[in-house]
């Protein structure tokens, strides 16, 4: 539950503590902004003719954040709170200044980096334990135990030789390992996307994207469960937190899903589904997605390009659940007072789009604009603020001071992203330093027999267990390390192995025993988390099927032609289409066992990418023509009911 309670802490006004930690907290978030902004916008260099290292900001953040984080902890004893958070502060200033000295002395092992090193990885650890959760850490302890045990292993087990000294020198100050790209992502394009976030939620952005999902869904049948899926999509635009959606979203359209005919339980189901599908949906993903352009070593515009399929699958299949069932409970639209026209919603909140379709356009056309992704959210935060500042939305404007709360706001936000950036970066370099990565590959393509399909479900499974209680972007960047290389291995293009893997770290936020996005919605549901888990497996059943597709078929990636692109997405949505009937028992009418039985089967048949193995496509294609068969029969059952309807009441 450790997302959950870091999203709730955050939620948490800063004034909650005392009125010295309310001050230090507000000093801190603030120097933080100022250093990541200032540096995006290269005033250093502009302003100043300073010509700094990037590590040098990066040391200065991240202690920051673990001042933030120690004096926002509740200690047994405050005064270790504080005391923790100054050794962040000195011993992060210290390899700031003393950054360059170091590096070049770094292979000597110079005492003050062995000593500064590990009192670094300890704060490091402590916060991470107490800000995202012990499994992070207990799986970093672990890896840098292996270090040393994997020398002594046999065969492909065994890993290079590395001394405790030079295993801290590496974690604590190595650009492969804490202070490197994982953390420069986090802090250099991250927190500026969550200083967007904070400012369009608190200028009335979530209420608009709430609204114009009411206005847009709600009169329709199964209204409140379309307003859940399209409302979850548009907030997961700008805020890639599974958890942090099902908070804002949730806790309007849970009730609303329940009033409307929907037990408490599918209601939560069908929002943690919705809200896991952010992390998935352009232009701003998870901050895995940011992470895993830097391992892919292309723009992120590549990423979110390469996400549009995946995502527009996810929300199709979920809207058509939602839709059939519905249909088959006669559930209506939504219940619903006065609900708000779109034409006004539209007209009161036009100014939301225009910094957001900047934000694409940036994105979608990088050689016009010339202007770095982080850069771009900055500009685009400026001109929300100033839009909102003079239109506001539906009559009401955020006062100056509401504003300031919310960019300084942006540094409890964002920490918990970027400790866990830190932790990141020190699994990246254990397994970098000892070579592990290197073995484990070899072990799965040797378990899986060199069958791709094999070892894509072991990913699967592995992605997912590993997904208990953390974070998606934590899960993405041990999968990116450990899995996705052997499944590069076996012929797959590396965009797709890495979008694998973190499609199936997401899925972890709906699957039990830890479903982490289930139990938020559950909480505000007051059901059982347990079954809102397993509830939201059978929802985003279609959902565990769409990574296999995208791995073997390129146009799923928008790697094609586009006819191809548009006959693979359509021939999948019908697909998608029939195994939801077949698992609701509706689709024009309800399905008799048979019938439910036969249009499952077509359904895995067409979902079957054509070419697994040789005969594939025709299976692909009698699974076409089965389904509409059936689906046929179904509607033409449906149009009879209809007939006999008015006959059967009588005068």
């Amino acid at each position: 539950m450790s997302e959950l309670k870091a999203v709730t802490e955050a939620a948490e006004p800063v004034s909650a503590g005392s009125p010295a930690i309310a001050r230090a907290t507000d000093l801190l978030q603030a120097l933080l902004l100022i250093a990541v902004v200032g540096w995006v916008l290269d005033v250093p260099r502009r302003a100043l003719g300073m010509s700094l290292y990037t590590e040098q900001l990066l040391a200065v953040c991240l202690g920051l954040a673990l001042a933030i984080s120690f004096i926002n902890s509740k200690f047994k004893r405050e005064w270790i709170g504080w005391a923790c958070a100054v050794a962040a502060i000195g011993i992060c200033g210290y390899i700031a200044v003393r950054y360059e000295p170091l590096t070049i002395s770094i292979a000597s092992l110079p005492l003050e980096g062995v000593l500064g090193s590990a009192v670094l990885i300890l704060l490091v650890l402590e916060a991470t334990r107490r800000t995202a959760g012990g499994v992070l850490v207990a799986i970093i302890l672990v890896i840098s135990a292996y270090v040393f045990i994997g020398p002594h292993m046999p065969g492909d087990f065994a890993t290079r030789t590395v001394s405790p000294e030079r295993l801290l020198v590496y974690l604590g100050l190595d650009t492969n390992s804490m202070i490197g790209n994982i953390l420069s992502v986090a802090v250099l394009i991250v927190v500026p996307f969550t200083l967007m976030g904070q400012v369009l939620g608190r200028t009335g952005g979530a209420a608009y994207f709430a609204d114009l999902a009411m206005s847009a869904m709600g009169r329709y049948r199964g209204g409140a469960a379309k307003i859940a899926v399209f409302g979850s999509a548009l907030f997961g635009t700008i805020s890639g937190a599974a958890v942090s959606n099902v908070v804002a979203v949730g806790v309007v359209t849970i009730p609303l899903m329940s009033r409307s005919g929907f037990t408490p339980t599918r209601a939560a189901a069908i929002e943690a589904v919705g809200s896991t599908g952010g992390q998935l949906m352009p232009p701003v993903m998870g901050a895995a997605a940011f992470i895993m352009a830097e391992f892919l070593q292309v723009p992120y515009g590549a990423v979110v390009i390469a996400a549009v399929i995946p995502a527009l699958l996810y929300y199709a299949a979920l809207f058509i659940h939602v839709d059939l069932e519905a249909a088959r409970h006669s559930i209506g639209a939504a219940q619903v007072e006065n609900p708000p026209k779109l034409r006004d919603v539209v007209a009161s909140g036009w100014h939301f789009p225009v910094p957001i379709a900047f934000l694409i356009a940036t994105l979608i056309w990088p050689e016009y604009f010339q202007i770095p992704i982080e850069r771009a959210a900055i500009y685009s935060t400026a001109m929300l603020i100033v839009l909102s500042m003079i239109f506001g939305y539906r009559g009401s404007r955020v006062s100056p001071r509401e504003m300031l709360r919310a960019v300084l706001d942006t540094g409890r936000a964002a920490l918990d992203i970027i400790l866990i950036g830190a932790a990141a970066g020190m699994v990246v370099g254990a397994l970098s330093i000892s070579g592990i990565s290197f073995g484990l590959t070899l072990q799965l393509i040797a378990l899986s027999g060199e069958n791709l399909y094999v070892l894509l479900v072991l990913t699967a499974l592995i992605s997912i267990i590993l997904g208990m209680g953390m974070p998606t972007v934590s899960v993405y960047v041990l999968t990116a390390s450990l899995l996705a290389p052997s499944i590069i291995k076996l012929g797959v293009s590396p965009m797709a192995a890495h979008m694998y893997v973190m499609y199936f770290g997401m899925l972890s936020m709906i699957t039990p025993p830890v479903a982490i996005a289930a139990y938020a919605a559950a909480n505000i549901a007051r059901v059982s988390g347990w079954t809102t888990g397993w509830t939201a497996v059978v929802v985003g059943w279609s959902t565990f099927f769409i990574p296999f597709l995208f791995v073997t078929e390129p146009s799923m990636l928008m790697n094609d032609t586009w006819p191809s692109i548009v006959w693979n997405f359509s021939r999948n949505i019908f697909g998608i289409f029939a195994g939801t009937a077949a698992i609701v028992g509706f689709a024009f009418a309800l399905l008799s066992p048979a019938l439910r039985l036969g249009l499952g089967v077509a359904a895995v048949a067409i979902l079957l990418p054509p070419h697994v193995f040789p005969g594939a496509e025709l299976i692909d294609w009698a699974g076409l023509a089965a389904a509409a068969i059936i689906l046929t029969i179904n509607w033409m059952q449906a149009r009879a009911q209809k007939q006999s309807a008015p006959q059967q009441a009588g005068p």
